[in-house]
């Protein structure tokens, strides 16, 4: 009895083992702690929910994904470490992450791994600009941000323009190149100043920037401290228009600024989650509201989603997890993918073609308005 019963506990270890060997392994990094940690939870639950599907339908390659998820906590010293972890755990791919300074942390551990990775919110475009191989995003680049940024502002009749960033990759690299933009168009940039994400009072710039008398203020940092400045300058009843870089779409930015303040602020994105036309986006958002009774809180979350996606793809379409087979697939033969947001290709940067960018609304019940 006592054989029997040991023979059980081994059968049982080694089938175990052989699963956890036979199983196709995809990384996330992702910021599951810190004042992102929203987009971080979101693009979790996305991945495994899209794994699920992927592994109900008979997996890759005859095996089950495992999704392995490390946390990079919104911070590029986090994320090092957790690239460094997840490049020992035999992973073929890794989606994510969210900030461009946290994934530029993470490109050169996962490139020297011949790791592909496949970056959802980081929109920079040095991270594009190096000639790395294994590196994608699902994401659009920052100068297609400010072309549209600069296009709005101009056609929204604003005249002196202030511009605020936090000196991160992906903030600075926006402000300077709709500053530049704007320059080109002999535009009259009154304010172009760095703040430190992360604090709690922001009077003091307020006060400097309204002295500066712009008509409009363009910021290009992320939605925490936006909801911070959106509720500090309506304390101070200062009505001057906000308009906003992606890295505000989140609602978090509402629940920060309160619904009175954030009204009336504009933000550029893609699509947010409930203006995905696609039928893969309207079965998607399905099956999320069935398992989550909630809709993905920003369309971040979703692009990493598209990240997964198309490395389950190319791994089915090349019958291999080689990485220089995949990275050739996305880069020459991925052609109109049906994404979640839309058809999705890659140019020889890895980065995303097509134009994505749409401009949103606050409206007075705190929902994120397409403008027409």
């Amino acid at each position: 009895m006592k054989k029997a019963l040991l023979l059980s506990v081994v059968l049982c270890l080694v089938g175990g083992t052989a699963f956890a060997a036979d199983a196709v392994k995809i990384g996330l990094m992702c910021p599951l702690t810190g004042s992102w940690a929203s987009e971080g939870q979101d693009m979790k639950q996305i991945v495994e929910l899209l794994a699920d599907e992927v592994n109900a339908a008979g997996g890759v390659l005859g095996q089950k994904i495992e999704v392995i998820t490390e946390d990079d906590g919104g911070d590029p010293r986090t994320a090092a470490l957790a690239a460094q972890r997840l490049a020992t755990q035999g992973i073929v791919a890794v989606i994510g992450t969210y900030g461009s300074s946290v994934t530029e942390a993470s490109q050169n551990i996962f490139d020297e791994s011949k790791i592909i990775q496949v970056a959802n919110g980081s929109t920079a475009i040095r991270l594009s600009e190096k000639g790395l191989k294994y590196f994608f995003r699902t994401s659009p680049r920052d100068d297609e941000q400010g072309r549209v940024a600069v296009n709005t502002l101009e056609a929204m009749g604003f005249k002196k323009i202030a511009i605020l960033h936090d000196n991160t990759t992906y903030s600075k690299g926006l402000a300077d190149e709709a500053k530049m933009l704007l320059d080109k168009k002999g535009a009259n940039i009154v304010f172009f100043e760095a703040i430190t994400p992360g604090e709690r009072d922001y009077s003091a710039i307020l006060t400097k920037l309204k002295a500066a008398g712009p008509d409009v203020v363009f910021f290009t940092g992320y939605y925490p401290e936006a909801g911070l400045f959106l509720r500090q300058k309506k304390e101070m009843n200062w009505n001057v228009p906000f308009i906003g870089g992606d890295a505000t779409n989140n609602p978090d930015l509402v629940k920060i600024a309160g619904k009175d303040a954030a009204q009336g602020f504009f933000f550029l994105s893609p699509p947010v989650a409930q203006d995905l036309p696609s039928k893969e986006a309207q079965d998607f958002l399905a099956s999320y509201q069935k398992k989550f009774t909630t809709a993905p809180g920003s369309v971040w979350a979703v692009l990493s989603g598209d990240g997964f996606r198309v490395v389950a793809e190319a791994i089915k379409a090349t019958q291999t997890t080689d990485p220089d087979k995949l990275a050739d697939y996305l880069h020459n033969e991925m052609k109109d993918f049906p994404g979640l947001t839309g058809n999705i290709a890659f140019n020889e940067k890895g980065d995303r073609v097509g134009d994505l960018y749409r401009v949103y609304e606050v409206d007075a019940d705190g929902n994120f308005k397409l403008m027409p």
